[in-house]
């Protein structure tokens, strides 16, 4: 049997991840049930409101926490328990971006250190080489070279994030996971942060997992967009199909309440009702159901399974099952 070509196969795959912790002494799952793939040099979104369990995913994916369960398939192999150096090896592959900027850079480094640092951890460069590979990346990112010598502090949010996205780049990785890269960041340069990530993406031949709460932001960046509620995922489709015409009833009351530019277009807003959940004590059956208009007995006693309805388009949701 021929294999599969490296560039038709998923970078990224994730099987019924299940990320849980102790609170009270019993367990309660922050990310449930889990399934998605990410394309080579794609960017897949994950969106969601606060709590919803997506930042946890993306920690959980990078093995910053540890899955309760399921699998995570990262080119081809499962990293889901490595340890070690087997881990540390794997992980020159996958780096992040961090939501704050202010909070994960070392106040005390130069910013030349900040991005040399994993450079010099994973490889064996000399100076010259470390502060040559550094200058390069801080024009890639648009930043001046005299920012090689100074430290954090003596740049704005902004610029402080094109230093983490920096460091990111460092070792040339094949997927970063950006978590919530620009919503601590002033409107005014989100739009300058996103387009950079899009440019370097496509100029190192990038794969992105995507994690925003701006539906919006979401739409701008992502080629597919999984949309989550209460730890789950309640639907992942191409953005086209998924702005068109949102299956779930939760994603098309997010999409309605995305503004419409053009004021002679009417939009018809779809109100929830209710708070969501808490995740400590999530109800019965489909997490959804208690804000539902649409919802039915099935709901709540049968958590819906994520399903594909569509060609490229999986909703977990029971109006679906016929």
């Amino acid at each position: 049997m021929d294999k599969k070509p490296v560039e038709s196969t998923p970078l990224l795959e994730v099987k019924n991840l299940q990320t849980a912790f102790s609170i009270n002494d019993s367990w309660h799952n922050a990310v449930d049930d889990v399934s998605f793939q990410v394309g080579r040099k794609r960017i897949v979104g994950v969106v969601g409101e606060s709590g919803c369990g997506k930042s946890t995913a993306g920690r959980t994916i990078l093995r910053l926490l540890e899955p309760t369960s399921g699998k995570i398939i990262f080119d081809g192999k499962d990293i889901t328990e490595a340890k070690g150096t087997s881990l540390r090896k794997i992980r020159q592959d996958f780096q992040m971006v961090f939501q704050d900027p202010y909070a994960s850079l070392n106040p005390m480094q130069m910013v030349g250190d900040v991005i040399s640092e994993p450079i010099r951890n994973f490889t064996g460069k000399s100076t010259n080489q470390l502060k040559s590979e550094v200058m390069n990346l801080l024009t890639k990112v648009g930043l001046p070279e005299d920012a090689y010598y100074k430290y954090p502090h003596e740049f704005s949010g902004g610029q402080r994030q094109r230093i983490g996205i920096a460091r990111a780049l460092a070792l040339r990785p094949k997927l970063i996971i950006a978590d919530e890269p620009v919503s601590a960041l002033d409107v005014s340069v989100q739009s300058q942060v996103l387009n950079l990530l899009k440019e370097l993406q496509q100029e190192f031949d990038l794969t992105f997992l995507f994690i925003a709460h701006d539906l919006s932001v979401v739409r701008h960046m992502s080629d597919r967009i999984g949309v989550m509620y209460l730890g789950g995922l309640v639907e992942i489709a191409d953005k086209k199909s998924l702005y068109a015409e949102p299956l779930h009833p939760y994603t098309q009351a997010l999409v309605s309440a995305i503004p419409e530019p053009d004021p002679r277009k009417k939009k018809q807003r779809i109100i929830l009702q209710g708070d969501v959940p808490s995740p400590i004590d999530p109800p019965k059956g489909c997490a959804f159901h208690p804000r539902c208009i649409h919802a039915m007995a099935e709901c709540s006693q049968t958590k819906p399974a994520l399903k594909e309805v569509r060609p490229g388009h999986q909703v977990a949701c029971h109006l679906y099952n016929s």
